[in-house]
């Protein structure tokens, strides 16, 4: 007897829910509750020593834990057929504004592409405007706006060869940040596979060209994995840039039905490492993974433990989101506490800073506006000694 390709889907999602309630008001809906991992703590007793293991660590957080057994962790998306509505917390916002319309304006007067639009970020009105924090960033995509490689999340262009890259492309992003007064911006870019440093070049010259006109700006590279090659990691983090990134994407588990083959996660893992050893003495590195791919809680908090055993000061946290039908279908949308919980689990495994939101991205205006200051605080320290 064959089995339709639905009852399959629903066989292996039961699988990985460790239970389920029917609370919401269309039947069809799904909650998933937090039960298959440890319960995540709220508080660390300040008088009792700060672990010195990751083992040390696992049994105090489980010791000091509060009951989450009903905590509500993700609501289902319904099937191909019969989709289910957004939850409301991941309604969008449209963007506009002085400030968004002259950098929009900008962008294009000088032909560059920013990750910001190509992902279409929900998040890009309030980070070109500077929301409430007032630090207004933007993420600049360098080496053309087509990819080499060909990820399941990813809108961006693919191509095995893309047009050669712009060598006035750093002096222009130069001249846009400098007319935008922007306080943080990240650079980005697509994977090169097919140029001899993979783009590092290109991205450490328009780094150092940045710090040169503008000496106080902050600058965040989100680097490819520049398939491992340790020169190309060491030519970035030496470049002068502030902050080192470069994304997971997803849990361990999930890396070869999520990202392009050519990606692994040690290979990613290694590139935070090495970007922590050649980078000068406070630079921070800081990586993301999207949230609601497929990955269960337990998943989560390994990758976590793992990110933090190579060094990492920054992670962050998103939902992900299906850009079209062509790409991955979401597998769950996790609720705002869930993402809430992670939050605090990483701050408590010793993490500097977490952004974890189901609008999250990881160039995210909030959370840069925590590592600048962050950044300034060390640099104050630092005079000071």
């Amino acid at each position: 007897m064959k089995v339709k390709k639905s009852q399959k889907k629903k066989g292996c999602r039961m699988q990985r829910l460790v239970s389920l309630s029917r609370s919401l008001s269309s039947p069809s809906r799904q909650i998933r509750t937090l039960t298959s991992s440890p319960p995540l703590p709220q508080t660390l007793d300040p008088q009792t020593p700060p672990p010195r293991t990751l083992a040390d660590l696992r049994r105090r957080l489980a010791s000091e834990s509060p009951d989450l057994s009903d905590f509500a962790y993700s609501v289902e998306v319904g099937t191909k057929k019969k989709p289910l509505p957004k939850p409301k917390w991941m309604k969008e916002t449209i963007p506009g504004g002085a400030k968004y319309a002259a950098i929009k304006a900008k962008l294009r007067e000088l032909k560059l592409h920013t990750v910001c639009e190509e992902a279409r970020c929900p998040n890009l009105g309030e980070c070109w405007s500077g929301g409430e924090t007032g630090t207004a960033t933007a993420t600049i995509m360098i080496l053309g706006d087509t990819c080499t490689r060909g990820c399941r999340f990813c809108n961006v262009k693919t191509s095995r060869t893309p047009p050669p890259p712009d060598p006035n492309e750093p002096s222009n992003v130069a001249q846009a940040i400098a007319s935008w007064g922007l306080d943080y911006v990240v650079i980005t870019s697509v994977d090169r596979d097919d140029l001899a440093d993979q783009g590092s070049g290109h991205f450490a010259e328009t780094v150092q060209t940045l710090k040169t006109l503008k000496p106080k700006m902050l600058i965040e590279a989100l680097v490819p994995d520049f398939r491992g090659d340790s020169s190309c990691v060491e030519k970035v983090a030496k470049s002068g840039l502030d902050v080192f990134a470069h994304n997971i994407e997803t849990v361990e588990e999930l890396q070869s039905a999520v990202r392009d083959h050519r990606a692994n996660f040690k290979q990613s893992i290694d590139v935070l490492k090495m970007a922590k050893e050649f980078a000068p003495v406070g630079t921070l590195t800081k990586t993301s993974i999207m949230l609601g791919c497929g990955e269960t809680p337990d998943q989560v908090i390994s990758t976590m433990e793992k990110v933090k055993e190579a060094g990492v000061d920054v992670m962050t946290f998103g939902q992900y989101m299906r850009p079209s039908k062509r790409h991955m279908p979401v597998s769950e949308y996790v609720t705002p506490e869930a993402f809430k919980e992670y939050e605090t689990r990483g701050m408590k495994m010793g993490f500097r800073y977490v952004a974890s939101g189901p609008m999250v991205r990881s160039s995210y205006k909030a959370g840069e506006f925590y590592i600048k200051s962050m950044i300034e605080a060390d640099r104050a320290i630092n005079s000071a000694s």
